[in-house]
Parts: C-alpha cells; sequence; structure tokens
C-alpha cells in the first residue's frame, strides 16, 4: 500500500473559479498550495494484486508449457550458450511475454495525419495472443487526447508551417555535422539568443535531441566524488545521466521536501563514502512537471533548500515550458521565481513547441563549458534547420513578437480546458492525479485487465487516449494519462468526457469517495 499512499504535494485554487481574459498573463500568480492524491480504495488495491498473483501463476504455467515443447515459444529467448549466464533474462521480459503482448494493439499505434486535435488511427488486429498484429485497411477518426501539443503548434498548416516552409531553400532539410565541425548556422545562433531571452537568463544552448540533453549534459556538470539528489519520480533521461556522471546519487520521495532536507543533511555530514571527504559538489535535480503523475515540483521551496544547503539546482522542464505560467515560461514563471535562482534551466521543443530537441540554459559561463565539452555538441548533428525555424515562429508567438495576442490566448485557453476537464472528471467519480493546473491528467485505471479494455472501448468510440502500465509506472497504479491542448475546444472536451463516461460506467472506473457536483462552474470569455 505504500506506493499508492500518495504523500501531500501541491493543490492551488482552480484557476476556473474566475473568468480567463486576454490580461490573464499580468495578473500575479496565484499561491501555489499542495495537492493531496486520494488513496485507493482498499477493495480496489486488493483485487489489483490478486489479478496480479493470477497473471503471474498463469504466466509461470505457459512458461512451463513453452519450455517442454508443449506450447509454441514466440518470444525473444536466450541462445542459452554452455557456461554463460542469461543475457537479458528478467522480470520485465516475463512481464512482456504474458501480459504485454495480450494488450499490445493498445500501445504502439500508427497514425496517418498530423498529431492535431482530431487525427486517423490505423485498426490493428491482434492474433495469437497478440504475437501477431495485421494492419486492416480501416482507419478510425479519433479525438486526440495523447500527444504532447499543449499549445497547439503541432499542426501542418499556420503561421509555423509556412515559415517552415519558407525557410527550406535557404537553409535545406540537414547538413549532417556537429556544431563543432561545419553544422552551425545562422538560424541555430538565433535559436540560442531567442531562447535565453524567453527564459530570462544570460545565455542557452540548443540540442536535436531531448533525451540526450539530459543523458549527455549531466555528465559534463558532475562526476565522480560529486552528489546527485534526485526525486524518485525522475525521467528516465536524468537517471541515465546521473548513472553515466560517475557520481554518487541519493533519492529522495516525490516531492517530499522533508525527505530531500534529510537527505542532504546526512549526505553532508557523513561526506562521501569511506574517504568521508567533503562532496566536490552536490546537484538536486527535479522536474517541473512530472509526466506520469501530473504533479508539480515544489520549486519554491526547492529553491530554499538548495540556497541553504550551497547545493546547485537542475530543473526539467520538459513538460513545464509552454504549458505552465501565465506568461508560458514554465514552473519558474508559474512560481515566480526568478530564473537566476535555478542554476541549470532545461526543457524541451517536442511538447508545447511542436518540434523536436532541447535546450539548457543559465549563466554564460555554464553555457560556454557546455559547447566545449558535451558529447551532444562535440559528437551529434546540428539540429535540422527546418526544426529550428518552427521553434524560432512558436516561441515568438508565445512570446508576443509576432504582433498578435495569441500565444496569449492560446495559454489563457490551455489553462481553462485543464481546470474544466479536471472538475468535469472529478464530478464523474474518477480518482484523477497531480495539480490543479497541470495539463497532465492520468485516470487511474488501477487494474492491469482495465489498462487494454479503456484503451480500445475508448478508441471505438472515437477517443485516442494513452493507457500507461508497468514498466512505466508503479505494477499497482496503472492509469490512462490525457494530455490538454490549447487547440481542445468546449465541444470537443464534452463528447471526450461523455465517451469517458460512458467507458467508465462500462468497466466501473468511478472509484472516487467524493463528489465535486457542487464545484464552481467554468466560464470562458
Amino acid at each position: 500500500m505504500g506506493a499508492m499512499n500518495k504523500l501531500c504535494r501541491v493543490a492551488s485554487t482552480a484557476p476556473g473559479e474566475r473568468d480567463v481574459n486576454q490580461n490573464e498573463e499580468k495578473t500575479p500568480p496565484q499561491k501555489v498550495l499542495h495537492e493531496t492524491f486520494e488513496e485507493t480504495p482498499l477493495t480496489v488495491a486488493l483485487l489489483t494484486y490478486m489479478s496480479y498473483l493470477i497473471l503471474v501463476i498463469v504466466g509461470h504455467i505457459h512458461d512451463f508449457l513453452r519450455k517442454y515443447g508443449l506450447e509454441r515459444d514466440r518470444s525473444c529467448h536466450e541462445q542459452h550458450l554452455k557456461d554463460f549466464v542469461p543475457l537479458y533474462q528478467s522480470w520485465e521480459s516475463f512481464y512482456t511475454r504474458n501480459l504485454y503482448h495480450r494488450v499490445c494493439d493498445c500501445w504502439n499505434r500508427p497514425i496517418t495525419s498530423a498529431a492535431g486535435v482530431h487525427i486517423k488511427v490505423v485498426d490493428r488486429k491482434m492474433e495469437d495472443n497478440g504475437w501477431t498484429l495485421k494492419h486492416t485497411n480501416k482507419q478510425i477518426d479519433a479525438i486526440n487526447f495523447g500527444s504532447y501539443n499543449y499549445l497547439g503548434f503541432a499542426e501542418n498548416h499556420g503561421p509555423c508551417s509556412t515559415a517552415v516552409e519558407r525557410s527550406l531553400p535557404e537553409f535545406g532539410v540537414s547538413n549532417g555535422a556537429s556544431r563543432q565541425e561545419m553544422g552551425y548556422q545562422k538560424i541555430h545562433r538565433e535559436l540560442d539568443n531567442l531562447t535565453a531571452r524567453f527564459l530570462g537568463v544570460e545565455a542557452a544552448i540548443t540540442f536535436p535531441m531531448g533525451f540526450a540533453t539530459n543523458s549527455m549534459n549531466i555528465p559534463c556538470l558532475v562526476q565522480k566524488g560529486c552528489l546527485i539528489v534526485s526525486d524518485e519520480l525522475n525521467h528516465s533521461s536524468l537517471v541515465l545521466g546521473a548513472r553515466l556522471s560517475g557520481a554518487s546519487i541519493r533519492v529522495f520521495k516525490h516531492n517530499d521536501m522533508t525527505d530531500l532536507e534529510n537527505v542532504l543533511k546526512t549526505s553532508i555530514s557523513q561526506g562521501q563514502p569511506r574517504s568521508y571527504r567533503p562532496w566536490k559538489k552536490i546537484l538536486i535535480v527535479v522536474e517541473g512537471v512530472y509526466s506520469m503523475e501530473g504533479s508539480v515540483v515544489r520549486l519554491d521551496e526547492v529553491i530554499r533548500l538548495k540556497t541553504k544547503y550551497k547545493a546547485y539546482l537542475y530543473l526539467d522542464e520538459a513538460h513545464s515550458v509552454g504549458a505552465m505560467g501565465p506568461r508560458g515560461r514554465g514552473v519558474v514563471d508559474y512560481f515566480g521565481a526568478d530564473p537566476n535562482d535555478v542554476d541549470i534551466l532545461m526543457g524541451t521543443f517536442t511538447k508545447s513547441f511542436g518540434a523536436a530537441g532541447g535546450y539548457i540554459a543559465g549563466s554564460k559561463g555554464l553555457i560556454d563549458y557546455l559547447r566545449l565539452h558535451s558529447h551532444n555538441v562535440i559528437y551529434s548533428p546540428v539540429m535540422a534547420a527546418p526544426i529550428a525555424q518552427q521553434i524560432i515562429s512558436s516561441m515568438s508567438i508565445i512570446m508576443g513578437e509576432d504582433g498578435t495576442q495569441e500565444g496569449e490566448r492560446r495559454i489563457a485557453r490551455l489553462k481553462w480546458n485543464t481546470s474544466y476537464f479536471r472538475n468535469r472528471l472529478r464530478e464523474m467519480g474518477f480518482i484523477i492525479y497531480g495539480n490543479e493546473d497541470s495539463p497532465v491528467v492520468p485516470l487511474m485505471l488501477f487494474m492491469p485487465s482495465k489498462i487494454a479494455a479503456f484503451g480500445r472501448c475508448t478508441l471505438e468510440r472515437g477517443l485516442a487516449a494513452v493507457v500507461v502500465g508497468f514498466p512505466a509506472t508503479p505494477i499497482i497504479e496503472s492509469r490512462a494519462r490525457f494530455c490538454l491542448s490549447a487547440s481542445h475546444n468546449k465541444e470537443t472536451l464534452d463528447k471526450a468526457l461523455h465517451i469517458i463516461d460512458e467507458v467508465g460506467d462500462l468497466l466501473q472506473l468511478k472509484y472516487s469517495r467524493y463528489c465535486l457536483k457542487d464545484s464552481p462552474k467554468l466560464t470562458f470569455t
């Protein structure tokens, strides 16, 4: 039950309790409180554990039959070399063989359209208990609630796509070289400078891949003799970067500032293992918005602790930049904090900007150091020029430098959509995780059988949503994850909510013991 008893986090006043208007970004940030996640009902928890127990028993029976040739083995298996230990057998492979392939039609679904409000999903049929997937000629028109298209820039029309088309004759599609060779073009310089100005810091450097921005740059900042203090729910790119660095790693409970302070105190007082020497440096690593939980980091408290204990702060704003804050500058903007209080600002362009790649921003000294030492600079080709142009165009719109209020309107619309969608789901009786202002909305499913059922039933009714299970979440906390977008209008939201309500009744997913039917009605002007 420990994995289900969520600690207290941040809950803010529902942003839709007042009208949203075009001057929204001029309003001072609301006081941020911490949200509490509703605990899993005991009966649901017991049934979920029993479901997995039955699946494990059945899985071992199938493995026994496969071992003796009584059942055909279609899985990837070891070569069983003499005197060699197994290379990749693990619980994950057991899970993949006996559960994942029974529901794999719910993941990796090809789409044949731009990732806008509506998408065309290729229909697939399973055979052999999921070991064979066959595409049909049928395409399903569905409302898209699975893309990280927070501000609606992932479209194949409009000012951004027009600007990208115009950039092609001048810059081409790709130049196939790194920054330190012949890859750096003036459009990359423009993007670096614009990103720094957007975030309010001295300098920034951009990279072609978001995952590698974390995994390849953290090893440049810390090494053996240093300490990384990491949130337990940090993204795998942060985890990989921390491991590659060679630094010692200490993990603190998700968003638990008391535990973070205890880890810092203990680590500083004890020093390095064996030698007990002081750490060369301490780096606190957190995310702005956690993509599976929908929770928001307690940035104000993290900054206070990092200042008190003289540590550095690495903030991953992949899911928060553009989507959070009255001006779309991320959780730093959301909390009204000074960007210079965060030592390393990291983010990606794959979500709110409708492009690809990532950035690191901060002091000029930091960025100059990364330009010389980052593996992502030395060995990786630069970002393709059309992608850079897409980011420049969308970022300029968010900043209002296109001469319109379109960016302001999209930020306000996303905020309203998030509040409306979350409140309506709670009214229906679902258990919803995350911060009130987070555009990532996890709806808890719990039981393994309902992962596939929810994904299939919603798609049949015209709603494309992401269902998530182990190993992306704890095994007991399967969920559906909805990503809100500024491109969604109220009619689209209501249609999606109607489908979710219908499927929730069908699958008996309304586990919540609370009712919010008396909550204030939301209006948008």
